[in-house]
């Protein structure tokens, strides 16, 4: 398939998901077919009905990068939507911004009403940025690191090969998601020397990174369900929840116990006990 038969596919696609009122404009007369119409989206994207229905038919020329900026808002394109929308149309998406490490807020804000969810944020290398009390009985030997080096890959690959933290096959599974998302960045943030850096240590200094680096795994961080043995809590069993935080590369971590199981019920009990300096 051709770069401006993909192209016509993803337009015509997203045109056929969008109601008027999605994009403000009024619904009007009753229509035969759902989505938007052409000239509609032409309107939105500020280009002319006749260059617009020639992109969607595949007969049109390859679309500069101020064009598709312009569709992408117009169809109101999450990042990965975007990204799509440039390989599609044959060229390379905007390069992503830095990896970031200030942490907003709201986001702040939101780790402090957490008081049952052990919750934590990191960037896009795993350095952990900020956390709430609860998270701390899971990640307090990576902050509390004497040589105050708050990464939780180094923290999880250079784990000796009986520590607890591989415990079970949800360990190894946690661990090869964490990899699988760290070559997602390694792609998104190319060159950056920060990512770079990591990734050369890690392949040199834990032969687990190593394997599962050449595995060429490659997703962005999803669910993932742990189930781990702790020293001083027990047995615990939850799922692991990513939320991407838009245009940061940080990822909002949260353990979610199922209601009424004996995990939720001790993180609520956690809750009520705020951990010493």
């Amino acid at each position: 398939m051709t770069s401006p038969e993909r192209l016509a596919l993803f337009l015509r696609a997203r045109r056929a998901r969008l109601q008027p009122r999605d994009v403000g404009l009024p619904d009007g007369e009753r229509r035969r077919t759902p989505g938007l119409r052409r000239q509609e989206v032409a309107q939105l994207a500020g280009i002319s009905v006749d260059y617009y229905v020639r992109m969607e038919q595949g007969r049109g020329p390859n679309p500069s990068r101020q064009i598709l900026a312009a569709l992408a808002r117009a169809f109101m394109l999450n990042r990965d939507e975007r990204e799509y929308l440039y390989r599609a149309a044959g060229g390379a998406p905007p390069q992503a911004p830095g990896i970031s490490d200030a942490v907003g807020t709201t986001v702040r804000l939101l780790l402090e009403s957490m008081t049952h969810v052990p919750a934590y944020v990191v960037d896009a290398k795993y350095d952990l940025l900020a956390w709430n009390d609860l998270a701390l009985h899971f990640i307090h030997h990576a902050v509390d690191d004497p040589t105050g080096n708050r990464n939780m890959v180094r923290w999880m690959f250079h784990a000796a090969r009986d520590d607890s933290r591989w415990d079970g096959e949800s360990a190894t599974a946690f661990a090869r998601a964490t990899v699988a998302d760290l070559r997602a960045s390694y792609a998104r943030y190319a060159g950056d020397p920060g990512l770079d850096a990591l990734i050369t240590e890690m392949i040199s200094t834990s032969t687990i990174f190593e394997r599962m680096w050449a595995a060429h795994e490659v997703d962005a961080r999803r669910r993932v369900t742990k189930k781990i043995d702790s020293e001083t809590l027990g047995p615990l069993e939850f799922d692991c929840q990513v939320l991407h935080i838009p245009e940061t590369g940080q990822r909002l971590i949260t353990y979610c116990a199922e209601p009424g199981s004996p995990t939720r019920e001790l993180f609520q009990r956690l809750g009520h006990v705020r951990r010493g300096p």
